[in-house]
């Protein structure tokens, strides 16, 4: 019956290392940098130690003297022992302002501060690292040439690290030689018990001696891992053996078993109210000093055996699955922090794939990113496997949309300087025309300079207030000038425009009046404004609209028509043609009507191009349009060329009453 419970507290052993391992992956530190630690030997063989023990089939995780050598390894992956080992530095004087003190006053060097330290300086590393290198980027640098320097701080670390692991390997290789004597201590205490334990008589005889080994037993400390659930086996065996020959003494036999029997139900007690214990953790590590104690404590009676183990067994299970569930939701917990870190991931390669058309999109983009990142760190850390790729994935994402970043504010830096010198070419040419006289022509460039000026694009803005500056300043000063000397000018033009402002108010008034001799005073007016010279310049296309609008009215009002002015100018003149004699009439006649022929044949010329046009589309829609315009004017001037040629013929009908009108008539048609 013994054997099941030392079977089941030395089965249980590596149960225990996994939730121990399980922390371990909680506590992967999310690490930025390349740089390792060797693992010092202390480490290395306990992780070794935990690999040579098979799974246990009991639900049970007592503790044993293997696990002396892991329990700080629970320490370190959650169990907060002192204050210096979460410490916040902010920078790396700091860090390794302590890391120097450690290695030069402590002799047994903590690990989890050594960790924490580690972490803590490479973290500040890194962030100081990409500062410097996102300046560089920013300020114009390729980023294929940049190259991390040396880091003073960095060598001087990791010196001080050499010392810390050179002081622990030595104080591991004195544990591990003290776990040596302390291994052949216990087997020279079982060989002793085992020579005790060959009859009732020697059982008998040597109680007192047995005692005094027991307890030499539990001052004893560690022994190598390898070793431990072994030794432990042969020290049950034979104790249990010592206390069955035990017959003689059956008194102080029976006395053991009482108060064996005390202590582990005290041991039970102990382990059940655990179960209340609101830390799972502590509750944890609690339990295996109980178990310790249990295995340091005698048998019991054999008809007691059975049922106090099952108690104490049974408290354990409840604790054990309490430690279990807390590091399962620990891992679905960073299930859940791993599907949201890949969500984030999608989303910064989503922005990195986006286009930036200018600057405000990359500084949207920007902001958004940065948003992400600083929601990336309200974010636990996700399986310990997937921890490392997960932010790699993270950090290219972001490292790929940041470059390209650099990359356009280089060359859009070169294109503003570029632009710079563009704009102080201009600004030079202007000055040197500032003193020019050649009124027109200079004006002309100094126009055609500031248009090129719009063509070119922006540069930087404290610079290109001062290039705007100067060139501003040399147009003023040459339109100045030109103003100043042509002062005489514009009087005369606003003098004209004046005179102009006048006519239009004369014949808006005729309009008004409808006189009988109102054609008379039109054609007069008209005459008399356009003899009148220059206007100013910006006042040119309003007074022409005033004039030209006045017009159509009276035409309209008055039916005055341009055509019919000119026709009855025509008539008028034929008397004094007839003066000249009827050749000149002639010669007028046919030149008219060569002219018209002419016209016909342009007319029939642009409406057989028309039928060719393509009409769907706007711009060919618009030349049809433009070409009916032109048929429309050429087919109105043919119409006065016909209606000159048929005054002319008019005329001489009325003057020789001769069949020769007719003639003439004939032909025009």
């Amino acid at each position: 019956m013994m054997d099941s419970q030392e079977n089941a507290l030395n089965q249980g052993t590596l149960d225990e290392q996994k939730p121990n391992n399980d922390a371990s992956e909680v506590k992967a530190t999310e690490t930025e940098t390349n740089t390792t630690d060797v693992a010092t030997p202390e480490e290395k063989t306990a992780v070794d130690g935990a690999q040579t023990e098979t799974a246990a089939a009991d639900d049970v995780k007592p503790h044993t003297d293997a696990e002396e050598q892991q329990a700080p390894a629970v320490e370190d992956e959650g169990v907060k022992e002192n204050d210096l080992a979460h410490k916040v530095y902010k920078t790396k004087k700091e860090v390794l302002e302590r890391i120097r003190q450690i290695a030069q006053e402590v002799d047994n060097p903590d690990k989890e501060e050594i960790d924490h330290l580690k972490t803590m300086f490479y973290k500040l590393h890194i962030a100081e690292r990409e500062k410097e290198q996102k300046e560089y980027l920013e300020a114009g640098g390729d980023p294929e040439k940049y190259q991390v320097k040396p880091d003073e701080d960095e060598e001087a670390f990791k010196a001080e690290m050499t010392i810390i692991r050179e002081k622990r390997a030595k104080i591991f290789q004195q544990q591990e030689a003290e776990k040596q004597e302390n291994l052949q201590k216990k087997l020279d205490i079982i060989e002793k018990i085992k020579a005790m334990a060959t009859s009732p008589e020697q059982a008998n005889k040597s109680y007192n001696d047995f005692k005094a080994l027991q307890q030499e037993w539990k001052e004893i400390k560690a022994v190598p891992a390898d070793k431990a659930n072994e030794l432990w086996r042969n020290y049950q065996l034979y104790v249990e053996q010592f206390y069955d020959l035990l017959n003689l003494n059956r008194e102080a036999r029976e006395y053991d078993f009482k108060k064996n029997l005390e202590k582990k139900t005290h041991l039970c007690e102990e382990a059940e109210k655990l179960a209340d214990e609101p830390d799972v953790i502590s509750a944890f590590h609690q339990l295996q000093e109980l178990h310790q104690q249990y295995r340091e404590t005698g048998p019991v009676a054999k008809e007691k055996r059975e049922e106090i183990w099952n108690r104490f067994k049974a408290a354990s299970t409840v604790i054990n699955k309490r430690h279990q569930q807390y590091f399962d939701d620990m891992r679905a917990k960073e299930e859940d922090n791993l599907t949201r870190k890949t969500a984030l991931c999608e989303k910064v390669e989503a922005i990195a794939k986006e286009e930036n058309k200018g600057n405000a999109d990359w500084e949207r983009h920007t902001k958004e990113i940065i948003d992400v990142q600083k929601e990336w760190k309200t974010i636990g850390f996700a399986p310990q496997k997937m921890n490392v790729k997960i932010f790699e994935r993270f950090r290219a994402a972001c490292d790929d949309f940041f470059s390209r970043k650099a990359e356009y504010f280089k060359e859009r830096k070169a294109m503003l300087y570029d632009n710079v010198g563009k704009k102080k070419a201009l600004v030079e040419k202007a000055q040197a025309l500032t003193d020019s006289t050649e009124w027109k022509s200079t004006s002309d460039k100094l126009i055609a300079l500031q248009k090129e000026w719009k063509t070119i694009g922006p540069v930087p803005k404290k610079i290109g207030d001062k290039l705007w500056s100067d060139f501003l300043t040399a147009c003023n000063h040459f339109f100045e000038a030109r103003n100043t000397a042509t002062s005489s000018v514009r009087n005369e033009e606003k003098t004209n425009l004046e005179k102009k402002r006048s006519i239009v108010a004369q014949l808006k008034e005729i309009a008004d009046k409808a006189e009988a001799d109102a054609q008379d005073k039109v054609m007069d007016l008209i005459d008399e404004y356009n003899s009148i010279g220059h206007v100013p310049f910006r006042d040119k296309d309003k007074i022409y609209k005033e004039f030209h609008d006045i017009l159509d009215r009276l035409n309209k009002e008055l039916n005055i028509s341009v055509a019919r002015r000119k026709l009855d100018n025509f008539k008028s003149n034929l008397k004094n043609m007839a003066k000249h004699g009827d050749d000149a009439i002639d010669n007028e006649r046919a030149r008219l009507f060569r002219r018209y022929e002419q016209l016909k044949s342009e007319i029939n010329t642009y409406e057989n191009n028309i039928g060719f046009l393509n009409v769907s589309s706007k711009k060919g829609n618009s030349l049809i349009d433009e070409m009916n315009r032109k048929v429309q004017k050429l087919k109105d001037e043919a119409k006065l060329l016909y209606d000159k040629i048929k005054a002319i013929d008019t005329a001489s009908k009325e003057e020789q009453q001769a069949p020769e009108g007719e003639e003439s008539k004939t032909e025009t048609k």
